[in-house]
C-alpha cells in the first residue's frame, strides 16, 4: 500500500465548462485517487470579467480546484508560455497546496516554468502527453486550419502564420485592449465577439494587433519546450504514436513510458438497441468536439456519396466553434444528418446505443481517443482514420475498420461495408478489446509516483 500523498493535477482548463478528453480523464483519475490521497486540481480559465491572474478556489465533483484567470493580457508572444504574472500566481498556488507530486496534463494557458517551480519546492513532476501543446502554439493539434494542413513536421514559418489566425491571437488582441485601455467591459465585449462571431473577432484581432509573432519567436518557444523535457521526472504517453513523436522531438526515451488511459466503466443499457439489420439505414455516429481537425465534414461528405443508405448522427456541442458548425449545416443540407448537440456523461450508454457504428474521422494524429474506448466498452464497432493513436487502437478487421484520413471516398467504402454486410457489425463488436479500468490506472500511477519520489528527495 503506497503512502498518502498530496497530488496536484495541472491542466489548461477544467470541468464543468470545458469537457474534452483530457479534462474528463484528469477528473476521473483525480476522483479515483481521492480515496488514498489528498488531491487538488490547478487549472486556467479565460474570464475577462475578472482581473488577469486572479486566483480563486472552487469545488467540482468533490475536488478542490484552484483556478487562475488567464486573459492573455501579454505584452509579447513569449508571455503566452512564460509570463511573470502567471509564474507569481502559480508559485502562490504551489505554496498553498504544498504538493508531493505535480501531475501535469497541459501547460497551455499556464507556464513552461511550472515544472521548475514545483521542483524548486521539493515536488516530483510527472506528465501525461495528451497532445502536442508543448510544441504547437496554436492548440496542440498540429493542424493549420486556415490552410487545411496537417503538420507532419514542426515548421516555425508555418507556425508563425498559423498562430496569428488562431483563437489564441484573438485572445491576445482582446487582452491587449483590456491591458492598454483598462476596464473589463472591453474584454467582455471581445469575448462575446470571439464566441458568437469568430470571423469578425479574427478580423478585429488583426486590425487591433497583438504584436508580431515572428519565426524567431516560434523557434525560441520550441527551444524552451525542450527545457520542459528536462524539468519533468517522468512522461507517460497513452499511445505509441505520440510517444514516438516526442522522442523524435528530443525527449529522452528513459523519461518516457507508454501506457494507455484508464476509464470509468460504462454500463450498457438494460435494453440495447437491436443489432444491425439489412434494409434499415446504417446509423453512423460521431461523438466529440465539432471542430475542423476532428473531420465531421468528411463523414457528411462520405454519407452523401451514391449507394449510401447512411444516416449521420452528430453528438457534440454546436456552440463552441459556430462557424465550423454552420459550414457543416450547409454541407448537410438535404442529407439525413442530425445535429444532436452535447450530452451529459450519464447519457453515454444511450448515445452509443442509438447508432450502429462510431466514426472517428480525425484529420490530425489523435493520441488515444476517449470515444474509441467508450465504443469498445459498449460493444460498438469503430471506423477510424489510419493516423496517430487511432491506428494504434483500432485493429483493422478485428474490432473496427481503418480508412484513409481526409478521404470521403475511403470512409464511404468503409460505411458501405456495414450497409452491404449486416454480419460485420456482430463480428467486429465481438472483437472489442478489454479497456483498462480507472482503478487499475490509478494503481499504476501510485507506483510511478513512488518511483519518482525518491529521485526528487535525493536531489533536494
Amino acid at each position: 500500500m503506497s503512502r498518502r500523498l498530496r497530488i496536484l493535477h495541472v491542466i489548461h482548463d477544467f470541468l464543468p465548462r470545458h469537457r474534452a478528453g483530457s479534462e474528463i480523464y484528469a477528473f476521473d483519475l483525480a476522483r479515483e485517487q481521492m480515496a488514498r490521497h489528498d488531491v487538488f486540481v490547478l487549472a486556467a480559465e479565460y474570464d475577462p470579467a475578472a482581473a488577469h491572474g486572479t486566483l480563486r478556489w472552487r469545488t467540482w465533483g468533490g475536488l478542490a480546484v484552484i483556478e487562475i484567470v488567464n486573459n492573455w493580457e501579454f505584452r509579447e508572444f513569449a508571455e503566452s508560455y512564460r509570463s511573470p504574472r502567471m509564474n507569481d500566481q502559480l508559485g502562490h498556488a504551489l505554496d498553498a497546496v504544498r504538493p508531493d507530486v505535480v501531475h501535469v496534463h497541459s501547460l497551455l494557458n499556464l507556464s513552461f516554468d511550472l515544472p521548475r517551480l514545483a521542483r524548486a519546492r521539493g515536488a516530483s513532476v510527472v506528465a501525461t502527453l495528451h497532445d502536442h501543446t508543448l510544441v504547437c502554439p496554436s492548440g496542440g493539434q498540429r493542424v493549420h486550419v486556415a490552410e487545411a494542413h496537417v503538420c507532419a513536421e514542426i515548421d516555425a514559418e508555418r507556425c508563425s502564420r498559423c498562430f496569428v489566425e488562431s483563437p489564441f491571437y484573438s485572445q491576445m488582441a482582446a487582452g491587449r485592449v483590456t491591458r492598454l485601455h483598462g476596464g473589463r467591459a472591453a474584454g467582455r465585449a471581445a469575448l462575446l465577439l470571439r464566441r458568437f462571431a469568430p470571423g469578425a473577432a479574427s478580423a478585429a484581432a488583426r486590425t487591433i494587433g497583438a504584436g508580431q509573432v515572428s519565426v524567431a519567436d516560434i523557434e525560441t518557444r520550441i527551444t524552451e519546450a525542450a527545457g520542459v523535457f528536462e524539468a519533468v521526472d517522468l512522461f507517460v504517453a497513452p499511445s505509441r504514436s505520440i510517444g514516438a513523436e516526442f522522442i523524435r522531438l528530443g525527449l529522452d526515451p528513459e523519461r518516457l513510458e507508454v501506457s494507455d488511459y484508464g476509464f470509468t466503466p460504462v454500463s450498457p443499457r438494460a435494453s440495447p438497441v437491436s443489432p444491425r439489420v439489412q434494409g434499415r439505414p446504417l446509423r453512423a455516429g460521431f461523438v466529440g468536439t465539432l471542430v475542423w481537425h476532428k473531420g465531421a465534414h468528411v463523414l457528411i461528405d462520405a454519407a452523401a456519396m451514391p449507394g449510401g443508405a447512411v444516416e449521420v448522427h452528430l453528438h457534440g456541442d454546436t456552440d463552441i466553434f459556430p462557424s465550423y458548425v454552420a459550414s457543416l449545416r450547409r454541407r448537410a443540407s438535404g442529407l439525413p444528418v442530425t445535429f444532436h448537440g452535447g450530452f451529459d456523461r450519464s447519457a453515454v450508454a444511450d448515445v452509443y446505443a442509438s447508432f450502429d457504428v462510431l466514426v472517428v474521422p480525425s484529420l490530425w494524429p489523435e493520441n488515444s481517443p476517449l470515444v474509441i474506448h467508450e465504443a469498445f466498452m459498449l460493444g460498438v464497432p469503430v471506423i477510424g482514420t489510419r493516423i496517430g493513436g487511432t491506428a494504434d487502437l483500432v485493429h483493422d478487421e478485428a474490432d473496427g475498420l481503418l480508412v484513409e484520413p481526409a478521404s470521403a471516398a475511403s470512409l464511404a467504402a468503409g460505411l458501405q461495408r456495414f450497409v452491404s454486410d449486416p454480419s460485420l457489425h456482430a463480428r467486429l463488436s465481438a472483437g472489442a478489446p478489454r479497456v483498462k479500468s480507472m482503478a487499475d490506472d490509478a494503481a499504476e500511477w501510485d507506483r510511478r509516483y513512488e518511483r519518482v519520489r525518491p529521485v526528487r528527495m535525493a536531489a533536494s
